[in-house]
Formats: structure tokens, sequence, C-alpha cells
């Protein structure tokens, strides 16, 4: 786990997404987003899209694959379908992100809570995060065809040695953080209903913070770049990306 300094000189924005609902923004080039569980055990549900060209996003089987891991923590960088870094995870407190777990449906929902409608409970009403999703990646123009393999931070699935996944409840502490630093502008798109294989049987997602600040340069001997030999070459990718930048 690596942890970073603080970053208040260095930050332009703050927010707090509650439990059950969602965020979105192009985090820029030359930006960080810190993500925060303020809580314990909260679930920050992400998808990455290229702003500039909608068709190109966030890639779980090339992230995954190419720095031969399962999860995600400090060192790793994340991949989009055309072989280049969108985000790159440079601090991280809790060492443990799903990258495979995925997300929950209405079904789901209705199986593990019940039946809770906007109709009797307003605000409070039960979302999944399907629906979540759906619901911001339509204010850029995206749908059900752009839904794909998404990432859970502060969320720990692993396999055991006959390949069965299992979710560990309390992965995250309460004030645990991950840093994300912008390779290319990129459209973070974030939900934060329970995590799909949550045994917890009461509905109460927990909400997450997040500031957006101004990276550091970064180096030869960066953390990320220096962590697989596939990082270095889709790092140098996207640096061709961003040449007339």
């Amino acid at each position: 786990m690596t942890t970073r300094a603080d970053i208040s000189d260095r930050t332009v924005h703050r927010d707090r997404i509650p439990g059950g609902r969602y965020w979105s923004m192009v985090l820029k080039r030359g930006f960080s987003l810190r993500l925060i569980d303020p809580e314990g055990g909260g679930n920050a549900a992400m998808l990455l899209y290229n702003p500039a060209n909608l068709l190109e996003r966030y890639n779980m089987a090339d992230t995954l694959k190419g720095q031969h891991t399962s999860r995600l923590t400090a060192g790793n960088m994340l991949y989009s379908d055309m072989g280049r870094v969108m985000l790159s995870i440079v601090a991280d407190t809790c060492g443990w992100h799903d990258a495979i777990g995925g997300f929950s449906t209405a079904a789901d929902v209705r199986r593990k809570y019940g039946e809770a409608r906007y109709q009797e409970h307003r605000n409070d009403f039960y979302r999944n995060g399907r629906e979540l999703f759906l619901v911001e990646l339509g204010k850029w123009g995206l749908g059900r065809r752009d839904l794909v393999p998404n990432i859970n931070f502060f969320s720990k699935v692993h396999a055991d040695e006959q390949g069965a996944l299992h979710y560990t409840p309390g992965n995250s502490a309460a004030g645990s953080f991950v840093d994300l630093r912008a390779e290319m502008d990129t459209l973070v798109v974030m939900q934060t209903a329970p995590h799909p294989m949550d045994p917890s049987s009461v509905y109460a997602p927990g909400p997450v913070d997040l500031a957006i600040f101004r990276s550091e340069p970064v180096t030869e001997e960066d953390l990320c770049r220096t962590f697989r030999p596939e990082n270095e070459r889709a790092w140098r990718n996207t640096a061709i990306f961003n040449c007339q930048g």
C-alpha cells in the first residue's frame, strides 16, 4: 500500500456521493481523483470512457491480464480497449479493489433486500447498480450497450483454490482512500449501490467522498510506469495520444 502527502493545497473540487446514488465528470489529464470511504464498508463502482471518442472505454480483461493480477491497488493502471492508460492508481490505503464482481440488477436487489418503491419511501427507495449506471450514462449519450465490466473500489472479491468467488466484508476501514491519476482526459462514471456479492440483508449503502486535485509530475521512476513492463508500453501509447495536447 502507498500513501501520499496532504492534498489540500492542490485540491480544486470536493463532493460527496450519498449511498445508492450516482456521479460523473470528465477528469482532465494533469489532475487526480481521490476517493474516500468515510464510514468504512463502502462501494464505489466505476466505469471509464474517452470523452473525445466514447467508443474507447475501460477494459477489465486487458487491465488484469496485462498486469498479471485479479485485484487492483497502488501501482496498477486502468487500461482502455485501445491499449492506452486512462487512470493510474498512485496511492491506496485500502490495498484491494474488486475488478471482477460486477454490479447489481433490480432482480438482485429485490431478492436480497425486498421491495422499497419510491411511492412509499421517496428518496430512500432501493436502487441497483445497473439502474444507477444507466441514469448517469444517459447524461452523456450512452446506454445499455455501453455497460461493460466495472471496478468496485473499496470492495474485495477473491477466488479460492476451486475457483469459487468470495466477498470479504469489512475490507475497507473508515477513512480509507485511493488516488487515481488521469493519464488522458477521462469520463468517470460512478455509482454507490451495494456490491452485488455483499452478504448483508440490510440495504444500507454508504457514501463516498471525493476530491479532484492537481497531479504531481510523472517521472521515469513512477510507481505505476515501473510496476510492469506492460504499463510502460501502455503509458507510451498514451503519450502519443496526448502529444498534440
